[in-house]
């Protein structure tokens, strides 16, 4: 494999969710680090600050660690700063296993990490109570000497009277909800570690809890608070509003956590509308596109993942995009979709009637927008390339550019058991594509809009490269 499509290789990963399971992911990083650790380095700074996927932050953060490159290792102990603690205990746990060492600068860095937290009372009470395990298993599995507050809370559970520890060991003893509530509201105790330490979830409980909750636990948890009757009470449910209000504007929030919570309410539901806003407010801030376009999904027999991320894309596309977007189902004859709207229960009406069967022709949908005479600088395929009845994709290409005098840019996102046919005639043809399996969840798809929002590969490569690599502070104050 040349270094092109390593680097390839390493981007269309990103549209994969690996669920906690590094090594499905690691041989490719891997190979990357090795061929081209510059470029690594880069992407790894890039995705850091952009990406959504916690699994390939994790995976960036363990291989700059053990780097040979000073740089690599520098901006990697600045970085894991940045991460939360059991983010930092899983780079440790997937060195150890899968690399067989931790080297000595990954253990000043996870040391400086914790004299931080330690150094802040309040802030490490509070990241005690959301990370126990994963803090413990840091002081232990690096051998590094707990300080003594954090000693007296982690290992010999006897914590100050002024620490959320001790707070949380009163919740459990409060014999009354009022009293309950009292504690979660004055010592603000998390959501996760309140709900589990009261008895009932009374109109008061809810109340202290929902007020504790960030944006995305509130979003996470809707379906929850809506079962256990938050929306019949004015008070808990102005603050569920308040809070999924504020998940406009917060980077923490992933955009598809609050559409599938907009889907599982349903559209009876008042909420939805306003998850459906944070949905797209939080895929706006990911970029815009600008250019017409073309999304073809592909309803032949088998296709049903392909409908579903078709209309999927459709919703999160026509929300970002300020010049036209055409959208067709094809099979072994096209079917032009009209969707004015960027709400995924709109595209569901819009999709309802295809059905995944038929012969393919994924060329087809080209050839009725040569007929047309629409014109787009980016076609998107969602598809698995099988294409076995004319117009085949290519010659229906070429017949669209030459007539048109125009060279769309081709994206193909591959579903199911894909194969390569339709890159492989672009490839023989000279027409400039790029790739992307999709095998994870819905979760990673606007991880494509930094491919969709930029007129280039070339300029997404400027983009990363241009992306400096931060210095560990030591190293900057001797220079």
């Amino acid at each position: 494999m040349t270094e092109q499509n390593i680097r390839l290789e390493l981007l269309n990963s990103l549209l994969v969710t690996p669920h906690r399971k590094l090594d499905v992911m690691a041989g490719v990083h891997k190979r990357i680090m090795t061929t081209d650790p510059l470029f690594y380095g880069h992407l790894a700074v890039w995705y850091f600050r952009t990406g959504d996927v916690r699994d390939h932050k994790e995976l960036f953060m363990a291989n700059l660690l053990v780097s040979d490159l000073e740089e690599h290792r520098g901006a990697a102990f600045e970085l894991l700063q940045q991460m939360p603690p059991y983010q930092v205990s899983r780079v440790i746990a997937f060195m150890k296993q899968h690399m067989g060492k931790v080297p000595r600068s990954t253990r000043t860095a996870v040391t400086r990490y914790l004299r931080t937290q330690e150094a802040d009372p309040k802030r490490f009470d509070r990241t005690v109570l959301r990370a126990r395990k994963s803090l413990k298993h840091l002081y232990a599995s690096l051998h590094i000497k707990p300080g003594a507050r954090a000693n007296q809370i982690l290992f010999t559970n006897r914590p100050p009277e002024d620490s959320l520890a001790f707070a949380v060991k009163s919740l459990v003893k409060a014999s009354t909800p009022a009293e309950q509530a009292r504690i979660i509201l004055e010592k603000r105790i998390p959501f996760t570690t309140a709900v589990g330490a009261v008895n009932s979830l009374t109109p008061a409980v809810l109340v202290a809890l929902t007020a504790n909750m960030t944006p995305q636990e509130v979003i996470n948890n809707l379906k929850m608070l809506t079962a256990r009757g938050a929306m019949e009470h004015d008070e808990v449910r102005a603050l569920i509003e308040e809070k999924i209000a504020a998940a406009r504007n917060d980077r923490r929030v992933s955009a598809y956590k609050a559409k599938v919570a907009a889907e599982q309410l349903g559209a009876g539901s008042p909420l939805t509308e306003q998850l459906e806003e944070v949905t797209q407010t939080r895929v706006r801030a990911r970029g815009t596109i600008k250019r017409p376009t073309a999304l073809l999904v592909d309803k032949s027999y088998s296709m049903s993942a392909a409908l579903e991320v078709g209309k999927r894309l459709g919703a999160m596309i026509s929300g970002i995009t300020e010049s036209p977007l055409y959208v067709y189902a094809f099979d072994d004859i096209a079917y032009p979709i009209v969707c004015q709207s960027d709400q995924i229960a709109d595209w569901e009406k819009a999709f309802r009637h295809l059905k995944a069967s038929g012969c393919t022709s994924v060329g087809v949908a080209v050839e009725m927008m040569r007929i047309a005479k629409v014109k787009v600088e980016q076609i998107i395929l969602v598809t698995d390339e099988g294409e076995n009845r004319h117009p085949y994709f290519v010659k229906a290409y070429e017949q669209y550019r030459d007539e048109l005098g125009c060279e769309p840019s081709v994206i193909i996102v591959k579903v199911g058991n894909a194969v390569d046919y339709v890159e492989t005639k672009l490839r023989v043809a000279r027409i400039p594509y790029e790739t992307f399996t999709f095998s994870g969840d819905y979760y990673a798809l606007p991880n494509l809009i930094p491919y969709l929002t930029r007129p280039s590969r070339v300029e997404l490569i400027m983009e990363i490269m241009a992306v400096a690599l931060p210095r560990r502070e030591e190293l900057k104050a001797a220079s």
